[in-house]
């Protein structure tokens, strides 16, 4: 297989590319320095117009905000094609399944779309009330708190939490959304290399007497890489260092573990252990949405006082109704987890025989193929396409460049012949893309 370097391009690529972005760049600056009211000083907007530039340059295909005509699950209709889709968190195959329509649709029948208001104010349903029970159970805690995005839960819920006096200690390869929320608490944030609990030992060792409060930070299952921590280890050295462990397991549910409970079920560890559980309700539960189970003291705080529920919205009924439906569902019949897990070592096990770099996936659902460059990775993803197979690129600044991928989410729903065809697929359009030359 062709393994382009340097980004991807011939030399006399790379040359020309860069000559043709810097004067795209001399125009940017004489245009933002000419429009006092436009947005041209904004340096990411202007990053964004350089890659837009580049890309045209490059004749390069936008894989991003591809149309689905119908449920994107294992399958999916993309411009009118049928393709195989690995490009969606449908982990069990259950977003079309008729139980969870039909408690959606009895819900929005007794309670409307909307809770059309805050529930601090009034929007308050029976159905949040049985969501968030189940979820406290499932996680060892004495309650739960369901927030409208999952993103947004752990913006306002560290941003609240902790302040400024206070460390935050994450692993490197923590999501977005929980490094906004440190980033809004204004405590000190003090990354350790990814999955290395020695230094994230040294690290709380280091800063902990420093700080008022401190809090551990990592993720279940890590959706860039599909690896897994050392929850026990986690576990001991916050216990050691008095810092309370927050894991962030939105990928988790549904993939790790026998019967899909998350991290701590494959760890053999009480999930009590763990002071907050973080979670989505958009990727398993197949709906939208985000929640923190934890102690009953906290969980009550947060009702009351966090920005990102208090002046929000509550979560619409029918999606809460469908989420508590899918977690019924899947510790009803844990062959679900079992075939995705199945299906995720068989796709990662057949990439490696066929030389690709796949990280440290363990294997549960998620598998991502490095590729060594952006746009390499942009390339592929859509030569992909052309074969038929849908995976989306993870391109720098998400990841370091030399470490660009396609990102496969796998599902109960796929076929072992779907596995197989998508390897396939992916050989033949990895050999078919070239180093890149620019257009005209």
């Amino acid at each position: 297989m062709s393994r382009g370097q340097g980004f991807g391009l011939s030399n006399a690529a790379r040359l020309a590319l860069v000559q043709r972005l810097a004067k795209r760049r001399e125009g940017q600056e004489a245009q933002a320095a000419s429009d006092h009211r436009g947005f041209g000083a904004i340096q990411g907007l202007r990053d964004w117009g350089l890659m837009r530039e580049a890309m045209g340059a490059l004749a390069i295909e936008s894989p991003f905000f591809r149309v689905h005509e119908g449920r994107a699950g294992a399958h999916s209709l993309i411009g009118n094609r049928e393709t195989l889709n690995f490009g969606s968190y449908d982990y069990l195959g259950l977003n079309g399944d008729p139980r969870l329509h039909q408690a959606a649709a009895e819900a929005m029948a007794r309670y409307g779309i909307s809770a059309s208001a805050s529930r601090l104010v009034s929007g308050e349903r029976p159905v949040h009330g049985v969501l968030e029970q189940r979820l406290a159970a499932l996680y060892g805690q004495e309650a739960a708190l369901a927030f409208v995005s999952g993103h947004a839960t752990n913006v306002t819920v560290i941003g609240h939490l902790m302040g400024p006096r206070d460390v935050i200690v994450h692993d490197a390869a923590i999501h977005n959304s929980c490094v906004e929320g440190a980033k809004l608490s204004g405590a000190r944030r003090v990354s350790f290399p990814h999955n290395d609990v020695r230094a994230a030992e040294r690290e709380m060792a280091s800063v902990r007497r420093s700080a008022g409060r401190a809090l551990l930070l990592v993720e279940g299952h890590y959706s860039m890489d599909g690896d897994v921590p050392d929850l026990a280890a986690l576990v001991r050295i916050a216990r050691k260092h008095d810092a309370w462990l927050m894991v962030d397991d939105a990928h988790g549910l549904g993939c790790v573990g026998a019967t899909g409970k998350g991290v701590f079920e494959a760890a053999g560890v009480d999930p009590a252990e763990v002071d907050i559980w973080m979670g989505t309700l958009s990727k398993t539960l197949c709906a939208a949405g985000g929640y923190i189970a934890a102690r009953a003291d906290l969980i009550d705080w947060l009702r009351h006082t966090v920005p990102g529920f208090v002046y929000s919205v509550g979560l619409s009924p029918p999606l809460a109704a469908s989420a508590a439906a899918a977690l019924d569902v899947m510790l009803a019949e844990p062959w679900r987890v079992a075939k995705l897990q199945a299906n995720a070592r068989l796709f990662r096990d057949l990439c490696r025989q066929h030389g690709f770099d796949t990280g440290a996936s363990e294997g549960l659902s998620i598998v991502p193929v490095v590729l060594g460059s952006s746009v390499r990775a942009v390339r592929v993803a859509v030569a992909l396409l052309e074969h038929g197979v849908n995976a989306l690129p993870i391109v720098f600044p998400a990841v370091p460049e030399k470490l660009a991928r396609l990102r496969f989410f796998l599902s109960a729903e796929h076929s072992e012949q779907d596995v197989r065809d998508a390897v396939a697929a992916l050989v033949a359009a990895t050999d078919g893309v070239a180093p890149a030359d620019l257009a005209g």
